[in-house]
């Protein structure tokens, strides 16, 4: 059933982009004959434009559905001895707050489950299926460099300047000394980030409810909105540092800001530009990054000297929208088209930027400050920032 509504997904998005076409095409030709286009067709490309991002999502739906686990994982729902020894005490803390079990199992295996701020380390399924699913549902998750680490923070060393290398005419040939690398060293914290969802003791006590799983979803649902948003625009103040919080510059340090030479909007001459504002050894493996609003204007562009369309759907079962033949991927986090606003980055996400994960997710169960729900005080340790900034651009929709 899966596969038939993937095939049907595929076939409806195929269509519609056709329809697009002809529709914004037809715009086109009236505002060359009229100076204007038609409001019925304005209205008509809009309907198609939605209709695309909606084929689209509902095809990544259907792809991520296919891939995906379910949350019991081996047949009968059972791992190895140990593991379910842990998981039903650890459902015994989160129903009844009895942490017993689980501190003998921490003692057994010779491991500390608990810090300073208290709190048990949840089973390695529930953090697995919390993993899988903020990866799903997170674009730059799925676009930069993950490191998972056992401390509070990652040490990298910075080579901001290549060491000089020259040939060699002969042997006897004087010998140029070379510039000297600056080397520097950057430290990316895992910032705590928390999460409290909460339940009444009636639910917790139902039987018929998977406890584990109901708690893995809301925390995956918070979880994913605070690191989308972090990823992209966070200041670096407890924490991750985003894409869009360096200054303007080509210094390392700072992220190049392309002008779209058009306020509020983008330009085919903008995204071209763009384009060829990164390297080429960053652009082989470059990605666009934009938000559903500016995606659907960019469609609407066409190369001024061909009349083809930059954009291009992606019409095969798990392939990409392209830009250019770029890939694109959609952020609900990136700015819409606005003045002067960044809506729009281009990047080689995985030399570009580095996520931080600590190894642990921890909860600590609350039965008594908000009667009568049962809080679940959960932190999770997470950083990011940039490391290659001239790996990454960005497109500033202003003159």
């Amino acid at each position: 059933m899966s596969i038939n509504r993937l095939t049907k997904q595929v076939e409806a998005l195929g269509g519609a982009w056709e329809q697009f076409k002809s529709v914004n095409d037809r715009r086109l030709h009236e505002i060359e004959r009229k100076g204007s286009a038609d409001p019925l067709t304005l209205e008509h490309l809009g309907k198609i434009n939605h209709a695309l991002d909606g084929y689209k999502e509902r095809l990544s739906g259907v792809e991520t559905a296919l891939a995906r686990p379910s949350f019991g994982g081996a047949v009968g729902g059972f791992g190895s001895p140990i593991q379910n020894e842990h998981k039903e005490a650890f459902c015994a803390y989160l129903r009844k707050g009895v942490d017993d079990d689980l501190v003998h199992l921490e003692k057994k295996a010779l491991s500390a489950g608990t810090d300073a701020d208290g709190g048990f380390l949840v089973t390695p399924k529930m953090s697995n299926v919390i993993t899988k699913t903020v990866f799903e549902t997170s674009p730059m998750r799925q676009l930069a460099a993950v490191q998972t680490v056992s401390t509070d923070s990652l040490e990298l060393i910075e080579d901001t300047v290549e060491a000089g290398a020259a040939w060699s005419a002969s042997e006897t040939a004087a010998v140029v000394d070379s510039t000297t690398p600056t080397i520097g060293k950057k430290t990316i914290v895992a910032h705590e980030l928390v999460a409290q969802p909460k339940a009444t003791q009636k639910l917790i006590d139902d039987a018929s409810v998977d406890i584990e799983e109901w708690l893995a979803e809301k925390l995956t649902e918070v979880f994913v909105r605070k690191e989308n948003t972090a990823f992209v625009s966070g200041d670096g103040i407890g924490k991750p540092n985003g894409i869009l919080s360096y200054a303007a510059g080509v210094s390392w340090g700072q992220v190049e800001q392309v002008a779209s030479g058009d306020s509020g909007n983008v330009t085919a001459d903008s995204i071209i530009d763009l384009y060829y504002s990164l390297k080429e050894e960053y652009a082989t493996h470059a990605t666009f990054l934009m938000n559903r609003s500016t995606a659907q204007q960019v469609r609407l562009l066409k190369e001024a000297t061909t009349g083809q369309y930059l954009w291009n759907p992606g019409l095969v079962a798990g392939a990409p929208d392209t830009l250019l033949g770029v890939p694109v991927m959609q952020a609900a986090d990136m700015p819409t088209p606005a003045a002067d606003s960044l809506s729009i980055a281009l990047a080689d996400f995985a030399r570009a930027y580095q996520i931080v994960d600590r190894t642990d997710i921890r909860i600590l169960r609350d039965p008594y400050t908000e009667k009568p729900f049962v809080k679940f005080y959960t932190t999770k340790r997470v950083g990011g920032d940039v490391v290659n900034f001239e790996a990454i651009k960005l497109l500033k929709l202003g003159l």
